[in-house]
């Protein structure tokens, strides 16, 4: 259940039922940190200690469920750096509102590196969708570094007669306002790319949404939606079935899980490149040096060999970088979804 997830994580969030694969993972995670305890404290140095923090319990607040990626990027660093830095890292679920109750409920904690946000590719877009976000993506937060990324795929029935983006592009063009495509609700990523393959192409498919991807999911293997943009963690147990086919890739090179599938670039459309990320952020005016600390702290998780496996086994590409580049990152997604978004006219539900 959510309430031990971790033995050395806290989560304070009621019990629910998580899949087994989650579950097997976390577990997993436990290990990973109780088997780094031994050499923690040569790992601890004065140094890196910015006016002696941390000194207490640090929350790591997820805007999602918990067994999301989100979640479990987390409950995974959580014990790593607790071992490390000696104190409690604590994971807290705030979900709601796509997102913006966890985030907002971290724009106004005080910015001493006690309380901060792991979030996902939704930072980026419920902004765009809610013109009454109650804080700023960019003013109200300070960007700590990319935590991973996942790659997106367009996915069709098995039995539909299209193998490419541009063969569901001519097959749309013949059939305008015939075709559906399904997506896990109004607003997401797997919602906004397909409406920039919409707008990027010109063609007219009627959207689907759905309270989940699962149910999307379902739908697209039985025929009722023609197409959907969805995670490839999420879409491998269907193709191995046969059950789905990828038209593309929707990141800029091919990933080893799927060698002889195209992406999105090598079949004539770079502007339809949607990676989902996922990063870590701390309130406005968190002091220089606790940024630095963590992005330090990140960064170095990132290239551990345990992680890195952790990682993949989610179908997650550890991430890394500056805080600067996360930053960036961010604005990037906010300018061109705040176009998808004017342009296809979507209000949120």
């Amino acid at each position: 259940g959510g309430e031990s997830l971790l033995p050395s994580t806290v989560a304070r969030s009621r019990p629910i039922s998580m899949s087994a694969r989650p579950r097997a993972f976390l577990a997993g995670c436990a290990l990973l940190a109780a088997g780094t305890s031994a050499a923690a404290p040569s790992l601890v140095h004065a140094a890196e200690n910015p006016g002696g923090y941390p000194q207490r319990t640090i929350t790591l607040v997820v805007p999602f469920t918990p067994g999301t990626s989100a979640d479990i990027f987390a409950r995974l660093i959580g014990p790593k750096v607790s071992e490390r830095w000696k104190v409690a890292v604590v994971t807290e679920n705030r979900p709601g509102a796509g997102g913006n109750i966890g985030a907002e409920y971290v724009a106004r904690a005080a910015p001493d590196g006690y309380t901060l946000l792991m979030t996902a590719t939704a930072f980026g877009t419920t902004p765009v969708l809610n013109k009454n976000t109650p804080f700023d993506p960019i003013k109200s937060f300070r960007p700590v570094g990319l935590a991973a990324t996942s790659v997106m795929a367009l996915v069709a029935p098995s039995k539909l007669p299209a193998n490419s983006v541009q063969d569901l592009i001519q097959l749309a063009q013949s059939q305008p306002g015939k075709l559906n495509y399904a997506s896990p609700g109004v607003g997401t990523a797997q919602h906004l790319a397909m409406e920039l393959l919409k707008q990027s192409a010109g063609i007219n498919m009627v959207h689907v949404p759905y309270k989940g991807t699962a149910g999307a999911l379902t739908d697209v293997m039985g025929g009722h939606a023609q197409a959907m943009v969805t995670s490839l963690g999420a879409a491998t147990p269907f193709l191995q079935s046969k059950q789905l086919k990828v038209l593309a890739v929707m990141s800029k090179k091919r990933v080893p899980e799927l060698p002889d599938s195209s992406t999105v670039v090598e079949q004539g459309h770079p502007d339809l490149v949607v990676d989902t990320w996922y990063g870590m952020l701390a309130p406005a005016n968190t002091p220089d040096a606790i940024i630095a600390k963590w992005n330090r702290e990140l960064n170095e998780l990132l290239r551990s060999p345990e992680i890195i496996a952790a990682l993949q086994n989610q179908g997650l590409i550890p991430g890394g970088g500056t805080p600067e580049d996360l930053g960036s990152l961010i604005q990037e997604e906010l300018a061109r979804w705040t176009k998808v978004v004017k342009a296809a006219n979507i209000v949120a539900d």
